[in-house]
């Protein structure tokens, strides 16, 4: 029976333990926080967006950062032995729009419990508010780890699923960078992804709370399209937030000093000509109204002094008043809305870490270092991200589960 030691107790490193544990291996998985899944208590707003169910192909798809080194893991472990495993837990799960799955009773709790569940049927000793200060090699192999307050914990092998930066309040404080880079792994660079954007528009502010529904977004770092899509947003007190601009942001997090800026289509189902026909008609239906009385079917009632300004016509001039190249403009504002993105929330706000431990040193059939004997390691910790959707998690546990099996 081999010693097996798992930094994290996060999904990766649950789903890491119990796996090695199966194997026959003696187990331990340590914790620095007072309980396991901290972070998974607040996914999906509380709710754990746990996978996609969608096939090993369009998982690929859907990673952003160094996809084809997931390509063993998801083809091993991915969506659909996921939702079997949870299930096979006595967890009930759901599929939402986009193919979102969930726990049906919409509580985060039952994925932890279910997990927690695991990690006793498989005997895996788990020792919580304990921090790992180190990890002890000796002749390019592992020998163990050293932990605050208690000797040193020999072990056979040792897996660093410690998590990215991303939510530092949840206990990601970078720690199992510290550990790769002493074991002699390169670190790409680190970059909070996932995350509400900073705009230089002052009048983002004036629509705090705003959601849009069915817009569209383009975004050009130095006049280059970098990304596009069609669905939500929302604004904030300093920007932009929501599903879209959160995707977008990924393309843009490493890039903020090259001035990246977004661009809205507030109506992607209509043409500008279109548009202007929609507008002129709206006009001659509220003939006698003023400009500021006149948009209240075609924008949301918060969204219209902001456009009226930004239009830089009279809000009292009658729209019967109103030049044919003064419609035009309205239009093309409603077509081409542009924001400046000076920065972003930072890894407080950010729901996944970009960069990571280089995956070159990193064996994706088994998780293990090329540079270490007896080091693996799983989920956010190496260079791998994903989009929104359950697919971040997804890449947890199927990186977890090889590294659990590999040992």
């Amino acid at each position: 029976m081999k010693k097996v030691i798992v930094i994290g107790g996060g999904p990766a490193g649950m789903i890491a333990a119990g796996n090695a544990a199966i194997k026959g291996n003696k187990v331990i998985l340590i914790e620095k926080n007072e309980k396991l899944g901290k972070k998974l208590y607040i996914t999906g707003k509380g709710r754990c967006n746990l996978t996609n169910a969608s096939d090993p192909e369009e998982l690929i798809k859907n990673t952003i950062g160094n996809p084809f080194f997931l390509y063993s893991a998801f083809y091993t472990f991915g969506s659909t032995q996921t939702m079997e495993f949870f299930e096979n837990l006595g967890v009930k799960l759901k599929v939402e729009r986009g193919n979102r799955v969930f726990p049906k009773s919409d509580k985060s709790s039952d994925i932890i419990k279910a997990l927690d569940k695991f990690l006793r049927k498989t005997g895996v000793e788990v020792k919580l508010n304990t921090k790992v200060d180190d990890i002890i090699i000796n002749n390019r192999k592992i020998l163990g780890v050293s932990v605050k307050g208690e000797k040193i914990l020999s072990a056979d092998s040792v897996i660093i699923a410690t998590g990215g930066l991303s939510y530092p309040a949840t206990g990601s404080d970078g720690d199992g960078y510290k550990f790769a880079k002493k074991a002699g792994h390169l670190i790409s660079a680190l970059y909070p992804s996932l995350v509400p954007l900073r705009v230089s528009q002052k009048w983002c502010g004036e629509l705090q709370g705003l959601s849009l529904k069915n817009i569209s977004i383009e975004v050009k770092i130095g006049g280059k399209l970098v990304y596009k899509n069609f669905g939500e947003m929302m604004f904030t007190n300093s920007g932009v937030t929501g599903p879209l601009i959160l995707s977008a942001s990924r393309y843009i997090t490493n890039r903020i000093s090259e001035k990246p800026q977004i661009k809205i289509d507030l109506k992607p189902a209509l043409s500008e000509k279109e548009l202007d026909l929609r507008i002129l008609g709206d006009f001659e239906k509220f003939i006698n109204k003023t400009f500021k009385n006149s948009l209240n079917e075609l924008l949301p009632q918060k969204l219209i002094p902001v456009i009226i300004k930004l239009s830089g016509i009279n809000s009292d001039k009658r729209v019967n008043e109103i030049t044919k190249v003064e419609r035009k403009n309205i239009c093309s504002l409603l077509k081409n809305l542009k924001l400046d993105v000076t920065g972003t929330n930072g890894f407080s706000d950010a729901v996944i870490t970009c960069g990571g431990v280089c995956v070159d040193e990193i064996d994706p059939g088994t998780m293990k270092s090329k540079i270490i004997s007896g080091l693996s390691f799983a989920g956010e910790v190496i260079d791998v991200d994903c989009f929104t959707g359950g697919f971040n998690l997804q890449a947890a546990f199927s990186t977890g589960y090889l590294a659990g099996e590999n040992v």
